[in-house]
């Protein structure tokens, strides 16, 4: 029933994008000057919201993201601690982290995101009644994934982009359950943008897949704005999701250079199990510079 939904959003996302709205240019390929591009520039997409890179150039973003929930879902026996069975406790985390991207030419991008370090701290529910202490602390190396981007079809005046993309994520840290991940996972997606006269939006889908269980199941989707609107400044806006877990994001950027861009960014939980809420703040920096 899940998959259904998801296939009714994203087909809706899709008619959106390819619908007549959109700003009425002579078919060509993009270029800098291209009217359906004043949003997002002639780039490829990228996983950070809003960003995207261009062939041969390198993206750099040292960033921090926090975690604050009063109600983080955890099984003590994922911890460790034996109790096969669902508690709510209270969860905070800050993450320093790093994000790399580059093109390899015009229709293929790689990433490279690792939280170089991380210290969280999970809350005992009440009624949980397992030997997990009171307050469970781990800090150190954390999650780290990487991605290869394709871009399946530029975007031109009567057509979207259409983009796909292949995440793995490794095992690491995996002695602290908490800030670390056990096993591999892998993350295949698709997904289109569209420029239209009142900005640029964007929808994908995706699967997952967990080496953990072997299965597949619904990965991330997201539905996406962003609109430049001014020389120095664009907005972004979104909703993403896996499977339960739902956020909205809001995203101001800040182009003080035309080589870097301060990104502030709040995620804010919209269903039961998404995190309560969740800060992130950057400076993206590219290489060579403009």
């Amino acid at each position: 029933m899940r998959a259904r939904r998801l296939s009714s959003t994203f087909a809706l996302a899709l008619s959106l994008l390819t619908s007549g709205a959109a700003w009425a240019a002579p078919e060509a390929a993009p270029d800098s000057n291209a009217p359906w591009l004043a949003d997002r520039g002639s780039g490829m997409w990228t996983s950070i919201f809003g960003t995207y890179v261009n062939a041969h150039e390198l993206l750099f973003m040292p960033f921090v993201e926090g975690y604050y929930d009063n109600d983080t879902e955890y099984k003590p026996a994922e911890l460790g601690y034996g109790l096969e069975e669902d508690f709510r406790g209270k969860f905070r985390a800050v993450e320093n982290q790093v994000f790399l991207a580059y093109g390899l030419n015009d229709a293929f991008s790689v990433e490279l995101e690792a939280a170089l370090y991380t210290a969280a701290r999970l809350d005992k529910a009440p009624d949980d009644p397992s030997s997990m202490p009171a307050r469970l602390e781990q800090s150190g190396f954390g999650d780290w994934q990487m991605e290869l981007n394709w871009r399946v079809l530029k975007e031109a005046a009567a057509r979207p982009e259409v983009f796909a993309l292949v995440e793995v994520d490794p095992p690491s840290n995996v002695n602290n359950p908490l800030i670390g991940t056990s096993d591999w996972e892998a993350k295949l997606g698709v997904g289109a943008i569209r420029a239209l006269r009142w900005g640029t939006v964007g929808g994908r889908v995706g699967m997952i897949y967990s080496a953990e269980d072997g299965s597949f199941d619904n990965g991330e989707y997201a539905i996406e704005y962003l609109k430049r609107v001014s020389p120095g400044w664009s907005l972004y806006g979104g909703i993403e999701g896996e499977q339960d877990e739902v956020e909205l994001i809001g995203e101001a950027q800040w182009h003080f250079s035309p080589s870097a861009t301060l990104r502030l960014n709040l995620a804010y939980g919209l269903t039961d199990k998404a995190t309560d809420w969740g800060p992130d703040v950057g400076v993206v920096f590219r290489f060579p510079r403009r």
